[in-house]
């Protein structure tokens, strides 16, 4: 994984003078295949044709080479520069640009082209920002309207902390599914997610239901960081307090020996207690395995969300 941007800049000069962390190896239930399939190089010309930056790519996910055969991308608005500097994220941190006024328009196009029946749009921390690229997201959801209407669309947010309105904005434009991830236990949270609180985060999911509360709303976490069980618990309570409906958690995967290290790797089994535990509390959805991500098989986890509610309301 390059610790360079493209034009040559340390991806994280915050990290750029730590001491390398020791990368440990990947059990096999972990590794996947290097991506070479022809949807797979489709899929990129695609991306790039329309000037956009996906997470699958910026985040080193380990899921591209499988979710790009299908023609699925994780869109990734606000350009590739984020005002956050995470534990975990291999994201480029820095002072980001300004936003492309195109963009909306680009990802709409994109969407259409691949054909995509469900789409998840992701951003980087805008903190620059007054609004914090909410009146942004709001412009991209309405650009793939307009391009795809039978398009269900999945929005991965930042916290817009202490930007009074933000959320309102996002909600108003009435995305399918409104998620915004903890990434990890509250204990952890100063090596992991600086500049975020967790409470805030919560608070957030809580009031997206308080505003809407038809609106499907998701959030996930990593473990492998050094949360103990009980506090995955913890956080599974916190989020059904909030009334979410679907919890994600993978495992936590190093990017670079400049991040955080993983402390342990999961396993399979623990992956299914986890599942289980948190149907038990009352998700509509849970998707627990250890390469699960945000958006990972995104479209026919929301098919079956809906099909869940549907048949809740129905009484079955």
């Amino acid at each position: 994984m390059s610790l360079t941007t493209e034009n040559k800049r340390p991806r994280h000069p915050e990290k750029a003078h730590k001491p390398d962390n020791p990368v440990k190896r990947k059990p096999a239930w972990i590794r996947v295949k290097a991506p070479t399939s022809r949807q797979y190089h489709e899929t990129r010309r695609i991306v790039r044709a329309h000037n956009l930056h996906t997470v699958c790519e910026e985040a080193a996910c380990p899921n591209i080479g499988e979710c790009w055969a299908k023609g699925h991308a994780t869109m990734m608005i606000m350009g590739g520069t984020c005002t956050r500097a995470c534990g975990f994220c291999n994201v480029a941190t820095g002072k980001p640009g300004a936003l492309d006024p195109f963009e909306p328009t680009n990802v709409g196009a994109a969407v259409k082209r691949l054909g995509l029946q469900h789409v998840v749009v992701t951003s980087v921390d805008r903190d620059d920002l007054d609004d914090g690229g909410a009146t942004h997201f709001a412009a991209v959801i309405g650009a793939i309207r307009a391009a795809a209407p039978a398009t269900t669309i999945e929005v991965l947010t930042p916290d817009f902390l202490r930007k009074a309105g933000a959320l309102e904005i996002v909600v108003a434009a009435r995305p399918d599914v409104y998620n915004h991830n903890l990434e990890t236990v509250p204990r952890l949270y100063r090596p992991v997610r600086p500049g975020a609180d967790y409470a805030h985060s919560i608070g957030l999911l809580g009031r997206v239901k308080a505003i809407d509360p038809a609106r499907f709303t998701k959030s996930g976490i990593m473990v492998g960081l050094g949360e103990t069980e009980a506090e995955v618990h913890r956080v599974m309570d916190d989020l059904r307090s909030s009334q979410v409906d679907f919890l994600t958690i993978g495992q936590y995967l190093q990017p670079t020996p400049k991040h955080l290290t993983v402390e342990r790797f999961v396993t399979p089994e623990e992956f299914k207690v986890y599942e289980a535990q948190a149907y038990a509390r009352g998700f509509l959805m849970v998707s627990a395995t250890p390469l699960t991500r945000s958006s990972y098989h995104a479209g026919e986890d929301f098919a079956r969300l809906r099909a869940v509610r549907a048949a809740q309301l129905a009484g079955t």
